[in-house]
C-alpha cells in the first residue's frame, strides 16, 4: 500500500518538506543573511518577491481552469491584502515568517485536499493545515531556544499562525469563488 494516494499528492508532501528543512537550516542563518540583504539594500527586494511567491503559490495550487476576469480580481484583492498587513510589520526580517509559513500552509492544505479527492478520510483539511503548520512553527521557534544570539519568540509564533490562517483564507476564497463562477456559468 502506498503511503500517497497519487503523484500530486507526494509532490505536495515534497515540497512541504523542502520548504520546512529549508527554514529549520536556516534558522541560525538568518539574521547574517537577512544582515547581509540589509547592507546591500536587498531586504525589501527579498521581501517583494517572496510575497510574489506567496500569491503564485495560492493561486497556481488552486487552479484547475482558467481564471475568469472576477477570478483575477478577487486574487489581486487578496494579494493587496496579504502585502498591506505585512508592510505593518515594523521589520523587515519578521516578514519572512508571513512568506516561508504561508507556503508550507497552502501546500499542506493542497496535499490535504489531494488526500482527500482520493479516498481517505480527512476531516478539515483547512483546520489540519494551519494546525501542522503552527505546530511546524512553534518547533522553529524551539530550536531558536538553543541556539546562541536566538531566542524563543511568542511574537514569531503568532506571525506563523497569521500567516497559515490568512495563507489557507485565502485558499479558501478562491476555491468559493471558483465553484460560485462554475455554477454562474452552468446555470446559463
Amino acid at each position: 500500500m502506498s503511503l500517497f494516494t497519487s503523484n500530486r499528492e507526494k509532490r505536495l508532501w515534497i515540497l512541504v518538506f523542502v520548504v520546512v528543512v529549508t527554514i529549520y537550516s536556516t534558522v541560525g542563518l538568518m539574521w547574517k543573511i537577512a544582515a547581509t540583504l540589509h547592507n546591500y539594500d536587498l531586504l525589501a527586494v527579498f521581501f517583494v518577491t517572496g510575497m510574489l511567491l506567496v500569491g503564485a503559490t495560492i493561486v497556481t495550487q488552486g487552479l484547475t481552469v482558467r481564471p475568469g476576469g472576477t477570478e483575477i480580481v478577487i486574487t489581486l484583492g487578496l494579494i493587496a491584502t496579504f502585502f498591506m498587513a505585512a508592510t505593518r510589520i515594523t521589520l523587515l526580517e519578521e516578514r519572512s515568517h508571513l512568506i516561508e509559513y504561508s507556503i508550507v500552509a497552502v501546500f499542506i492544505y493542497e496535499a490535504l485536499k489531494e488526500r482527500k479527492s482520493h479516498g481517505p478520510y480527512v476531516p478539515n483539511p483547512a483546520l489540519i493545515a494551519i494546525i501542522a503548520t503552527s505546530i511546524i512553527g512553534i518547533i522553529d521557534e524551539a530550536i531558536q531556544a538553543f541556539l546562541p544570539g536566538r531566542v524563543f519568540d511568542p511574537q514569531d509564533i503568532s506571525f506563523n499562525i497569521l500567516a497559515a490562517i490568512f495563507a489557507i483564507i485565502a485558499s479558501l476564497v478562491l476555491s468559493w469563488f471558483r465553484k460560485w463562477i462554475r455554477k454562474r456559468k452552468e446555470a446559463k
